[in-house]
């Protein structure tokens, strides 16, 4: 691995860290409102970012409206190193399920994080699908999510033949069992367009965006004095704790000014800011 390809991944995975304190922080030291309408927020705005601007790099353009955000969702998800499986049952209805470990709750985070973050996300993003999209019938069924002790985030996209209220495009239903999962339908994103510097890249955005996104989320809910003080102390929390990993990444030693220097360099290469 190249030492810029060192640089992006280290930068991936602080910013991914960086994420899950602040969550946790939130968690400790706010209402579990706040997280609920953190989550709405940050992933209503960058649904409202990507969702229907990413569909022609994707090669979804023209696909089926529930086939197409199922693996938007598969292959969005993959480029941030997150494993999700696509089961498409018809035209109307195709399933996706994340799997173990979970990025957004990453390692003994998972164990402080409340429902309502899930919540939050769902009814920001999964149930605006077909709002972005001009499809009034399509909404999204949730089967299992991460933080009740079920299986893990999975549900499907369904095509209804009716136009649904703005309560139905949302629905929970656990009793509810996906399809077998069959490797070979697994879908990707079109190799001539997504080389592997690319993918590394993306990988590290999808990261960056969480904070970029979630910082400003975070102080429309609880403005942005308080914001400024989590996030700092988050930061600087994060920082001294993934040092001793961020150095090992990027070849850095502890000794004197010059050797910080040259860690600071090197991970700020990994943000094209070298």
């Amino acid at each position: 691995m190249s030492a810029e390809s060192k640089s992006i991944a280290a930068q991936a995975e602080l910013h991914h860290q960086y994420f899950l304190g602040l969550q946790l922080m939130v968690a400790v030291e706010e209402s579990r409102q706040a997280v609920f309408d953190w989550m709405f927020r940050l992933f209503r705005r960058q649904h409202e970012e990507k969702f229907l601007s990413s569909f022609g790099k994707l090669g979804l353009t023209g696909l089926p409206h529930a086939v197409a955000c199922a693996k938007y969702h598969v292959l969005s998800n993959s480029m941030g190193g997150v494993a999700v499986e696509y089961m498409e049952e018809t035209d109307t209805k195709a399933w996706v399920r994340f799997r173990y470990p979970r990025w957004m709750y990453a390692g003994p985070a998972i164990c402080g994080i409340p429902v309502e973050a899930s919540r939050g996300f769902l009814h920001g993003w999964y149930a605006q699908n077909g709002v972005s999209l001009g499809d009034p019938r399509l909404g999204f069924v949730c089967v299992s999510e991460d933080v009740t002790g079920q299986f893990g985030l999975c549900g499907y996209f369904k095509q209804y033949d009716h136009d649904l209220a703005e309560s139905e495009r949302l629905i929970f239903a656990p009793d509810e069992r996906p399809p077998p999962y069959d490797p070979a339908a697994q879908p990707a994103p079109p190799a001539a367009d997504w080389s592997e510097a690319r993918l590394a890249k993306a990988n590290r955005n999808y990261a960056v965006e969480y904070i970029r996104n979630g910082v400003r989320a975070l102080s429309e809910v609880i403005g942005p004095a308080r914001t400024l003080e989590l996030c700092q102390r988050a930061a600087r929390l994060t920082g001294l704790q993934q040092y001793p990993a961020m150095a090992a990444a990027v070849g850095g030693v502890d000794g004197g000014p010059a050797d910080a220097g040259q860690f600071l360099a090197a991970m700020m290469g990994g943000m094209g800011d070298a």
